[in-house]
């Protein structure tokens, strides 16, 4: 299953892949009106991508003594996770950090958070087996409601990872951001199409769960929305998770207010499996 444009751009139409590339009618076809990208309530273009890929992390000098208020030790790298959480908090997004027993107060982080335009209106610290867990509720700062625009919820994540591989260098070598913008690259590349996986099941009558776990990259996040949302389904709510080398998601997702139908799963399934598996290509080439 491919996807092409029509002639006049108007649609977006899904057919077989063994179908000629000069057979390209819309007849047969399962063809869905463009959309704008939505995650909750907004309903805006996404621009600058590019730009937004790369502006919130910097290249790394080696600096092993720099520690957020945190522990650092020569014992085995504990894998970093990052989680933006959408769904257990109606009025803020939440955004948990860990890493083993190594994080501190994080203020550094949560500033950093404020100097996007947000409030930490909550924070809290819990312990497990997996190790110490930073929480925060954040909110805008101009409205006081929580975040829903992908590009500030993946500037959001970028920011967080930016402070790991600042105040923790030994975090970039368990990290994809560290490849490009950490002290020691991943000892593991991950083979993108072994580590791709999409499900997709009924969440009752009027919304579907998007199941996703793929390598990581920056921008991930954005590029996801804005390609489910380019075959005009909703993303309502999700969570985020970076975790090391992989990023998992969980997204509700509808159409027209309805769970998908199984012949849309297929199309969603098929557009996002084409597009997380397709060699990147810089557009300044062509």
């Amino acid at each position: 299953m491919v996807a092409m444009a029509s002639a006049s751009g108007s649609v977006l139409c899904f057919t077989d892949a063994s179908s000629s590339p000069a057979i390209r009618r819309e007849l047969g076809a399962l063809c869905l009106p463009p959309s704008t990208v939505t995650f909750g309530f907004v309903d805006k273009p996404i621009i600058n991508l590019q730009r937004l890929r790369l502006s919130g992390l910097k290249p790394r000098a080696a600096n092993a003594t720099a520690v957020e208020n945190g522990k650092q030790d020569s014992d085995e790298v504990p894998t970093p996770v990052v989680i933006i959480d959408q769904d257990s908090d109606p009025d803020a997004t939440v955004v948990e950090v860990t890493f083993g027993d190594r994080l501190g107060a994080l203020l550094d982080t949560m500033n950093a958070l404020k100097n996007l335009g947000l409030n930490v209106v909550k924070a809290n610290v819990y312990l497990d087996s997996s190790g110490k867990h930073n929480k925060f509720a954040i909110t805008k700062a101009d409205s006081g409601r929580k975040v829903e625009d992908p590009e500030l919820l993946e500037a959001i994540r970028l920011t967080v990872i930016n402070n790991l591989l600042e105040f923790h260098p030994e975090s970039s070598s368990q990290l994809a951001m560290g490849a490009a913008f950490g002290v020691l690259p991943p000892t593991e590349q991950v083979d993108v199409d072994i580590a791709t996986h999409i499900k997709i099941e009924d969440d009752g009558p009027d919304r579907s769960l998007l199941y996703i776990e793929t390598a990581d990259r920056p921008g991930l996040l954005v590029e996801l929305v804005k390609n489910i949302t380019d075959i005009s389904v909703a993303v309502e709510s999700g969570e985020f998770d970076t975790e090391g080398l992989l990023a998992k998601v969980k997204f509700h997702v509808s159409y027209r207010n309805k769970a998908l139908i199984k012949p849309l799963q297929q199309v969603l399934a098929n557009s996002l499996r084409y597009f997380l598996r397709r060699p990147s290509t810089d557009d300044s080439s062509f």
